[in-house]
């Protein structure tokens, strides 16, 4: 009965095997600067959130909330939204890669996790922008898109994503 199941139990166990390294991989990491504020990766994005809102015409600036580990988005000197760590997409990025390594197919899986981490970034890049626009211009709407629209997104994006990797990729010798 287990061999006609091995294929899928295989994948089933290289993904929550990579999904729970990484996991904890990356608490290790957050663990590291919890007395620093908020973790270097999420400041990083907050900074090219900051930097894409001043480029577009929303006068950004950012204050470092290290008791709180957050950053707050001042736009036009006005308190729109902050920044915690479950707004860069880690453990959004943690399952798309567990996910696409589950089904491995050698170079090009690491070129497409690759490629698809440079995507999901910047997706949450604008994401973030997006929220914040959306508090300056459209304040009612904001728990709206914060809750639903912009998860949606991201998530929607990692589902599209992981919909290509088995169609073009992961599968297509079985398919052809």
């Amino acid at each position: 009965m287990f061999k006609d199941f091995k294929p899928v139990l295989g994948i089933l166990l290289r993904f929550i095997i990579i999904y729970l390294v990484l996991l904890f991989a990356y608490q290790f990491y957050l663990n590291g600067s919890k007395f620093s504020g908020l973790d270097s990766f999420s400041r990083m994005i907050a900074n090219r959130v900051c930097a894409l809102q001043n480029s577009i015409g929303y006068p950004t600036s950012l204050y470092n909330d290290i008791e709180n580990n957050q950053v707050w988005f001042y736009v036009n000197r006005d308190y729109r939204t902050r920044m915690v760590e479950g707004c860069n997409a880690v453990s959004v990025m943690i399952l798309f890669v567990s996910f696409v390594f589950a089904f491995y197919k050698g170079a090009k899986t690491f070129l497409f996790v690759g490629a698809g981490l440079i995507v999901l970034h910047m997706i949450n890049l604008f994401r973030i922008v997006g929220l914040n626009i959306v508090m300056v211009d459209h304040k009612e709407y904001g728990t709206m898109f914060h809750d639903f629209i912009f998860p949606a997104i991201i998530y929607g994006s990692v589902i599209v994503l992981w919909m290509i990797w088995i169609k073009f990729f992961a599968l297509k010798h079985e398919n052809s």
